[in-house]
Order: C-alpha cells, then structure tokens, then sequence
C-alpha cells in the first residue's frame, strides 16, 4: 500500500511539474501564431479548446454533469462570468508575449497569489494571520516601485493577475471539475469566436488558409495546448498535497520570466529589478507562511488521532494527567491554495 502511495504520488508530481512547465512555456508557442492577431489567435484558442475538451469527455463518457448543469441558471452566470474573465486573461496574456512583453506577463502570476488573498479578505471577509499581512503589505510596495520603474502602473501584470484571480473564485463558487469546467466555458465561447472568425474570413483578413498548412496546423493546436496543461493539472492535484501544488505554481512565471529575460533579451533595469525582488520576497513569505502552518495542522491531526486511539490516563504520569487540561488548545489553521 505504501509503494502504491509513493507512485501515486511520484505520477503526481510528473502531471504536476508537466501541466505548469506547459504552462511556462508559452511565451514560445504564441509568436509561432503570427502573422494571427491576438484576437484570432484567441478565437482559435476558444473553438479548437471546445472541440479537444469534448473530444476528451466523450471517450470518458462523463456527460452526466451537463444534464445536471443546465437545470441550474444560476451556475450557469456563473460559469458565463468565468467564461469571459478568462478570455480576457488569454487575450491580455497573448498580445502581451507577442508585443514583447513576456517579463511583465510573467509578474502578472507572481502576483496572483496576493491578489486572490487580497479579494478573500475584501470580497469574502477571511482573516488573515499576520505573515500574509506582512508579504500583501511587501506586494503592494512592489507594485509602487514597479510603476516608477515602469512609469506607468504595470497594466498587464495586474490585469492578468486580477482577472485570473477573479477567475478561481468564481471556479470555486461554481464548483465543477477542471475539464467539465473548461467544456462549459469553451461552449459559452464558440459561437462568438466562430462568428468572429467567420466575419475574419469575410473581411479577408483570416490568416487561417492564407498562411500555409503549417500555420493552419499550429492555429488548430491551440486547443491541444489549452487543455493538454489542465488535464496534467487535474491529474496532479488529486495525487499530491495543496502545499506541493502551491509550490509547483511557481514554475510557470520562473519559466515565463527567464525566457523574457534570456530568450527574449527584454530590459530589466535596476528598479525593475527592485521591483521583482520585492515580489518574490513577498512570495517567499507566503510560502514559508503556508508550509508552517501545513505542518502544524498535520501535528495537531495526528495528535488528535493519537489521543483518539490512546485509552484515558495510558501512558500518563501524575504530572501528565494533572496538567493535561492546562495546555492551550492548537487553534485551527488554514493551508491557502491556489488552483
């Protein structure tokens, strides 16, 4: 049982490390698209998506959700609210690696993680203990230093940063699995990317037949692309703990900022520098934060378990029993994940 356990997790791992080293790598996969626009691009993204994650699902046979699904309008706004915050994330996110600036795309997921805290202490009143104040407050002057550096607020960073975080809650709230979830966002999708590219090809402004089969070939992957890293995800995340995922999130800005840096040879001057280290120091905060408490909740369960399983006043001394209910309780503890 134990070595089932261990290569469980071992598979985990490999979907896990998989699913955000796809994602990191996409700042080289979307200048392949050009001379596509952002917007086709984008089109393209929503309808070939739609038709890898059905393809998918009908070999799985899970359609039962659909039924169930429909029968509810009010998660189906809600999956319409995802729908459209996500295209705009994928659209900020492509012009953005085909204009040059996949550093600044890459700063967007480095600040996720503050900004899904920050909408749960506005948006849901969660409480934050004291070290999550201490990386929002280091997050926040990052930024600061980022728009001086930038002369201008870091625009992508936090249009990819707040639109992917107003993502997850509303995933969260709709509360379906990651291909079930893609499926129905991709449907809400399809037909306004088809009729767009439609009016594209009318207009004679589609590079989808005009550019050669090979351009046609990669415009037609960009469904395998979107759903090939959420299906390692999936595969990731019911087989290793919420703590290694949230380290394993990180990969993908370290990968997308490196190329930025060294494939793409973009500008990092010293306040941009200043600004990035605040960032990661903001991060490394959180992550200490989260593995602390990580381990004091799984201490605390296996104390419970132990004092459970134990018979009243075995294995005590006097001293023991006398001061066994002196002790201050272990308070409840929260582990933050992100999707």
């Amino acid at each position: 049982m134990a070595e089932k356990t261990r290569a469980e997790q071992r598979i985990g791992l490999l979907n896990g490390f998989a699913a955000y080293g796809m994602w990191g790598l996409f700042p080289l996969f979307f200048p392949l698209l050009k001379p596509a626009g952002p917007f086709e691009v984008l089109a393209h993204r929503m309808v070939w998506s739609l038709a890898v994650v059905a393809a998918v699902l009908l070999v799985l046979r899970r359609w039962k959700w659909i039924g169930e699904l429909v029968k509810q309008p009010r998660r189906l706004a809600l999956i319409a609210v995802a729908a459209a915050v996500i295209a705009v994330n994928w659209g900020v996110y492509i012009w953005a690696v085909n204009n040059d600036r996949v550093v600044e795309a890459s700063l967007g997921y480095f600040i996720n993680p503050l900004v899904t805290i920050a909408m749960g202490v506005l948006l849901l009143k969660e409480r934050l203990r004291p070290v999550q104040w201490a990386a929002v407050g280091v997050g926040l002057a990052a930024v600061v230093v980022l728009t001086v550096g930038y002369g201008r607020p870091p625009w992508i960073s936090l249009c990819l940063a707040f639109s992917f975080a107003t993502y997850g809650l509303v995933k969260k709230k709709v509360n379906l699995g990651g291909l079930e979830s893609l499926a129905a966002e991709t449907a809400m999708q399809f037909l306004p990317a088809l009729g767009y590219l439609l009016w594209l090809t009318a207009q004679g402004d589609s590079t989808f037949t005009t550019e050669g089969p090979g351009h046609t070939a990669l415009l037609v992957t960009t469904g395998v692309v979107t759903a090939l890293p959420l299906i390692c995800f999936g595969a990731a995340a019911i087989r290793v703990p919420l703590s290694t995922i949230g380290l394993l999130q990180y990969l993908a800005p370290v990968f997308q900022f490196l190329i930025g840096v060294v494939y793409f040879a973009e500008a990092m001057p010293p306040e941009r520098w200043a600004g990035f280290t605040l960032v990661w120091l903001a991060l490394s905060l959180l992550t200490w934060d989260a593995l602390r408490t990580a381990r004091r909740s799984a201490r605390a369960l296996r104390a419970a378990t132990a004092a459970a399983e134990t018979p009243p006043g075995a294995g005590l001394t006097t001293g023991d029993a006398l001061n066994a209910g002196t002790a201050d309780p272990v308070p409840p503890l929260r582990v933050d994940a992100k999707q």
